[in-house]
């Protein structure tokens, strides 16, 4: 709702909309809402992620490329070195490029002119940006997890465009075991219409909808094999806090996919709490395995 605002703000004005800063959990349309952004500015826009800056030089040809009120959209923006990170400072905040051309006595500093430009940055990590970053963003939006409703809209939609329609069960069971993501949603979707084309079903119904999730290893709530090896993890622990290198050398995950990918869906949700001294399952993780709650344990939910 906010976001509408400052971009009929913007267009009012007829200049660039203010830097964005999307951050939360993969999947949830960051790369989407900005070209939607783009679209409603009547804008171009450029995709690029961090990864792929290596150099200062390597952001600045970007840079000094775009046109104006253009957009550039950053992936991954917290894996920026610092290096690459300063030239986007006076970047953003004076629409200007100040290179270093030398080194020591003889160093010069040139100052480029850029046109009026918006940074879009997306991160699941937002901890790891740098204060002077995050405060050049004047528009930062947590993206929150959907509703099972907008999910169920999501996957019809979905369904229409890939010419085999969903009914509105089938949608809803789909979006259930989504984790509130669309991207999950729609992973799914695929994969249950290669059921319902293996059956020769015409439509995507319920029946053929809990049949693929089911043969998917996608339970009732969401959860596939690696959440469910995380919870029987914790609960193993009898309520003792477990640190991340502890999980991630059980589970021989790397810690950045349990932090980012398997973690927030379960955090948001009430399965597990995240302590100073690390990972604890909460009551609700014991209901969801099944399992009685230890006695001695209860006082902790």
């Amino acid at each position: 709702k906010n976001l509408k605002v400052f971009i009929e703000a913007s267009k009012k004005r007829d200049e660039a909309i203010d830097h964005i800063l999307f951050f939360g959990p993969p999947g949830l349309g960051k790369t989407t809402l900005s070209y939607l952004i783009s679209s409603q500015m009547e804008s171009n826009i450029k995709i690029t992620s961090a990864p792929m800056i290596e150099k200062a030089g390597d952001l600045a040809a970007i840079l000094t490329n775009l046109e104006q009120n253009d957009i550039l959209f950053l992936d991954e923006i917290h894996r920026l070195s610092p290096a690459v990170e300063e030239i986007l400072y006076s970047a953003m905040e004076d629409y200007r490029l100040d290179i270093i051309i030398g080194s020591g006595p003889a160093a010069q500093t040139v100052k480029i002119d850029l046109p009026r430009w918006t940074l879009i940055g997306a991160t699941t990590r937002a901890g790891m940006l740098s204060n002077p970053l995050r405060e050049r963003f004047g528009m930062q939006f947590r993206m929150q997890f959907y509703s099972v409703e907008e999910l169920a809209k999501i996957v019809l939609i979905a369904s229409n465009k890939l010419n085999k329609t969903a009914s509105k069960d089938a949608c809803e069971l789909i979006a259930k075991r989504s984790r509130g993501t669309p991207r999950i949603a729609l992973r799914l979707l695929r994969r249950v219409r290669d059921f319902a084309e293996v059956a020769n079903e015409a439509t995507i119904n319920s029946s053929i909808a809990m049949f693929g999730l089911d043969e998917l290893g996608i339970d009732e709530l969401g959860f596939d094999e690696m959440d469910i090896r995380l919870l029987e993890l914790l609960v193993s622990n009898r309520g003792k806090p477990m640190g991340l290198n502890t999980i991630s050398a059980a589970l021989s995950e790397d810690e950045g996919t349990i932090e980012d990918v398997i973690e927030p869906y379960l955090l948001s949700n009430g399965y597990i709490e995240r302590t100073a001294r690390g990972r604890v399952a909460t009551a609700k993780s014991y209901e969801s395995l099944k399992l009685s709650v230890p006695k001695q344990n209860k006082g902790l939910f």
